[in-house]
């Protein structure tokens, strides 16, 4: 599996975490990147995506002012860092990897993220 995630587990409302991914067996710095989430009964979503070289990032509106990706190329990881969490963040975030030119996707397996109330 290319693609590990880490940092997950229970918050309280307001407070932080810091989700890592680390990638293993491709050639990272190639490949945009992106957390996603995925509640219960929903469909998963984009939740922050940084582009290869780490210029450009974008965030879902819902997570703007409170969430920041970062990726360090070298180290080969992503990093979320997620702060004034709410109950509605409450999701198993993913951690993929896309390619533009391969037209290639790789995904982790998740980490559960549950804010409490």
């Amino acid at each position: 599996v290319p693609l590990v995630e880490s940092g997950g587990g229970l918050v309280q409302a307001g407070g932080s975490l810091r989700l890592s991914c680390a990638a293993s067996g491709i050639t990272f710095s190639s490949y945009d990147m992106g957390w996603y989430r995925q509640a219960p009964g929903k469909q998963r979503e984009l939740v922050a995506g940084i582009s290869s070289g780490g210029g450009t990032t974008n965030y879902a509106d819902s997570v703007k002012g409170r969430f920041t990706i970062s990726r360090d190329n070298a180290k080969k990881t992503m990093d979320l860092q997620m702060n004034s969490l709410k109950p509605e963040d409450t999701a198993v975030y993913y951690c993929n990897a896309h390619s533009r030119i391969l037209h290639l996707d790789f995904w982790g397996k998740g980490t559960p993220v549950t804010v409490s109330s």
